[in-house]
C-alpha cells in the first residue's frame, strides 16, 4: 500500500495540492496528516486520490475537487454549478458592511448569489439585516440554502430567497436600503474563458453579452426602481469596466458616485447612492 509520505514525494502535483486532496479523502486535518506520514491508504482511498489527481491535472478547480471554498472567513460548499468564491469579490462585502453599524437594520439584497457569498457573509456579520438574495439558477439557489443551513445559526436570521431573472425574480413593491451584486462581465469572446478555473465555472454566470457590460447595465439601470431613498447600490465589474459603470450610474441618476480598486490598483467595484 502507497502511504502518505510517498504520495507527497511524487511530484505530479504541488505539495500544497497534494497535501489537500489527501486531506479530503481521509477527512482528516493537516495537523494528522503531517504528523503521521507512515499512515498507508487502503485500495479505495488510493483510487480516489488517484481519480482526485488525474482531475486536477487535467486542470479542474481545487474548490470543485474539494468541494468548498473559504470566502471572508467562511467556508462555502462550491460546485460547478457556481462561480468560485474570490478574495476580490471580499471588497464588496466590506462596501456593504460600510453601509451601517450596529445595531441599524437594513433590508439588503445580492443579486445573482450563487454560492451565497455575498448574501451570507453580510447576513453573517449583520444578524438584524433583513438580506434577500436572487438567482437565476435553481442548482444555485439549492447550493446556497445548503451554505445558509451550515452557516447561519438555526435560530438565527431567515434569508429570503427568490429564483429568476435580476429584479424580476423579486416580489412587486419589495425595496431595498442596500443592493450588492456580482455579475457576469467577461465579453462572450474573452480568450480568458478558455484558460485556466474559468474553462470550468459555469458559462452563464461568466458572460454577458460581447463587451461583458449587458448585464451590468441593466441591473443599474433598473436598481432605482428597487431602492428606498438613500439606499445604495454596489456592483463588482471587470478591471476595465470602472468608466462605462460610473457612466451608467450617472444617467440612471444616482449621486455620490465611486470606484474601489483591488490589491492590484485595478478598478473593481463601483457604488452609487439613489437620492
Amino acid at each position: 500500500m502507497t502511504s502518505v509520505a510517498n504520495l507527497l514525494l511524487e511530484g505530479s502535483l504541488p505539495r500544497l495540492e497534494v497535501r489537500l486532496l489527501l486531506q479530503a479523502v481521509l477527512q482528516c486535518s493537516l495537523t494528522t496528516l503531517i504528523s503521521a506520514p507512515e499512515r498507508r491508504l487502503d485500495d479505495t482511498e488510493i483510487a480516489r486520490f488517484q481519480a482526485l489527481r488525474a482531475r486536477r491535472q487535467r486542470g479542474e478547480p481545487m474548490a470543485y475537487l474539494l468541494g468548498e471554498r473559504e470566502f471572508y472567513g467562511l467556508s462555502f460548499l462550491t460546485t460547478p454549478a457556481v462561480l468560485i468564491p474570490r478574495p476580490e469579490t471580499e471588497g464588496l462585502v466590506d462596501w456593504g458592511l460600510e453601509s451601517s453599524a450596529p445595531p441599524e437594520s437594513l433590508h439588503c439584497l445580492d443579486l445573482g448569489t450563487g454560492s451565497g457569498a455575498l448574501a451570507l457573509s453580510l447576513q453573517y456579520h449583520r444578524p438584524h439585516w433583513q438580506v434577500s438574495a436572487t438567482d437565476h439558477s435553481a442548482a444555485a439557489l439549492d447550493l446556497a440554502k445548503k451554505n445558509a443551513a451550515r452557516l447561519l445559526p438555526p435560530a438565527g436570521p431567515v434569508l429570503r430567497w427568490y429564483q429568476g431573472d435580476w429584479f424580476e425574480a423579486l416580489p412587486e413593491g419589495e425595496t431595498f436600503d442596500l443592493i450588492v451584486s456580482n455579475p457576469p462581465y467577461i465579453a462572450a469572446a474573452d480568450p480568458h474563458l478558455d484558460r485556466g478555473d474559468l474553462r470550468f465555472e459555469p458559462r452563464q454566470a461568466l458572460t454577458a453579452g460581447p463587451n461583458g457590460t449587458e448585464d451590468l447595465a441593466r441591473i443599474i439601470v433598473q436598481a432605482p426602481l428597487w431602492l428606498k431613498p438613500g439606499g445604495r447600490l454596489r456592483v463588482e465589474h471587470g478591471y476595465d469596466q470602472g468608466e462605462f459603470c460610473r457612466s451608467c450610474f450617472l444617467r440612471a441618476g444616482f449621486t455620490q458616485i465611486s470606484t474601489r480598486t483591488d490589491l492590484a490598483g485595478l478598478e473593481r467595484l463601483t457604488g452609487g447612492q439613489w437620492p
